[in-house]
This record gives C-alpha cells, sequence and structure tokens, in this order.
C-alpha cells in the first residue's frame, strides 16, 4: 500500500517510461465488438468471469480473424490479424514532456464515490494520459485463402470495427469518459509475396498497392478494398 498512490496505473514502457497501448487490449477489444455485431454465443469460459466466444470453424468470421484454439490437436485456428503495441508519435511525445502534473507523460484523475447510506467516501486516483494524445498503431492482415469473398469480409470487419471502436470506448471506465478514440489511417496497402522476396527496387514496387486515400478515416478505406482484393489474388 502506497499512501497517495495510484489506484489504477497505464501501462508503461519499462525502458522510456512512456505509456503505451497494448496491441493484446486493442485486439481484444476489436474481438469482443465483432462478436456483439455478429451476435456470436458466449461460449468458452476465460477466467475472471470473463466469457467469449471461440470455435474451430473455419467460415467463422471471428475465430478465423482473430484465431482459436480447440482443445484439440489440429483444432487451432491461427489468427489472421497482427495488432501491434502502439506507442506515442513524436509530437505527442514532446507535448507531454512539457506537462507538470507530477507524473510522466500522464495526469491524475479523482474520483470519490459515496455510500447512499452512511455518506462515507471512497476516493480513488486514476492515471491516465492527456486528452488528445496521438498514438501511432499498424494492423497487418494475412491474406491466407484464394477465396476473394471471405478477403473482402474480413476486411469490411477490420474497417468496421474500427469504426464502432470509434463509438465505443479502449480500456476501463469507458462509462465514466475514458477511452475514447479516434482513428486516423495514413496507409491502406496490400503487398504480395515478391514484395519481401524480390531483390530489385523495381520488383518490389510492382508487388506493392498502396492507393491514395482521399480522407484518411476507415470508412474511406473501404473505397479500396475491390482493389486490393484484385490486386493480391488477381
Amino acid at each position: 500500500l502506497e499512501i497517495g498512490g495510484l489506484d489504477a496505473p497505464v501501462i508503461r514502457d519499462p525502458l522510456s517510461r512512456e505509456p503505451y497501448i497494448p496491441g493484446s487490449s486493442l485486439k481484444g477489444k476489436m474481438r469482443s465488438l465483432l462478436e456483439k455485431k455478429e451476435r456470436k454465443p458466449f461460449n468458452r469460459y476465460g477466467g475472471q468471469n470473463v466469457w467469449r466466444h471461440e470455435c474451430t470453424d473455419p467460415k467463422c468470421s471471428v475465430c478465423r480473424l482473430f484465431g482459436s484454439t480447440g482443445g484439440k490437436e489440429g483444432d487451432n485456428l491461427p489468427a489472421r490479424l497482427i495488432v501491434r503495441d502502439c506507442y506515442l508519435t513524436d509530437e505527442s511525445r514532446r507535448e507531454l514532456e512539457k506537462i507538470e502534473t507530477g507524473l510522466q507523460f500522464t495526469e491524475w484523475k479523482f474520483e470519490n464515490s459515496l455510500d447512499r447510506i452512511t455518506a462515507a467516501s471512497n476516493p480513488r486516483q486514476i492515471e491516465r494520459v492527456p486528452k488528445g494524445s496521438e498514438f501511432s498503431f499498424e494492423i497487418v492482415y494475412n491474406v491466407e485463402t484464394g477465396d476473394k469473398d471471405e478477403v473482402k469480409e474480413d476486411l469490411n470487419n477490420i474497417l468496421d470495427l474500427l469504426n464502432l471502436l470509434q463509438d465505443d470506448y479502449l480500456g476501463g471506465h469507458g462509462s465514466r469518459g475514458y477511452g475514447k478514440v479516434k482513428f486516423k489511417v495514413e496507409t491502406f496497402e496490400g503487398r504480395k509475396i515478391d514484395f519481401y522476396t524480390a531483390k530489385e527496387k523495381e520488383e518490389r514496387e510492382k508487388a506493392l498497392l498502396a492507393p491514395e486515400l482521399k480522407e484518411k478515416t476507415p470508412a474511406n478505406c473501404k473505397a479500396n478494398i475491390e482493389s486490393l482484393v484484385s490486386f493480391l489474388l488477381g
């Protein structure tokens, strides 16, 4: 117990001490939103009173995208989606270094709950990143099928989930104003395997399709799904 200490600290990089968003947090939230969107049954217990959907059907839109463990050898579905850890942008890092809150890069949020009968207080101190902070993020989708319709469905679902998350929240205490996020998409591109194996620059460029985005939003990316899938799968 630390007198005056934080009740809920943020996750920090152990070397830089900067706050960051674990890819597992973003991926887990996206999965839960897709489960709700698709009305999937919560059939797998994950501990700590947490239930989720998990099956071994390769046609399941949730499990083929986020992966599943079937419990038997050969029943596992590897995740097609990779979600990287999200780190502060250089600009946000410089801005947060200037703030004087007694904490490095973050702020205190003081809250209090009152007993409705005795009026006894239960104060708590939450650490959070100031509003307007920007984090870089990267999502990779691996094309593991020749079924164009399936790939289109997966890509549409990914973009839908980013849109849904903007009207939901990331992390805890969302009903009290925490965790509102907005996504700005800088690149939405497709890479063939030749992009990684080609020795000449020209060959690598032919294996890359990076359409120009009129608006840097998840919704705007949808207009490029058809061309990306045709480029990757012919």
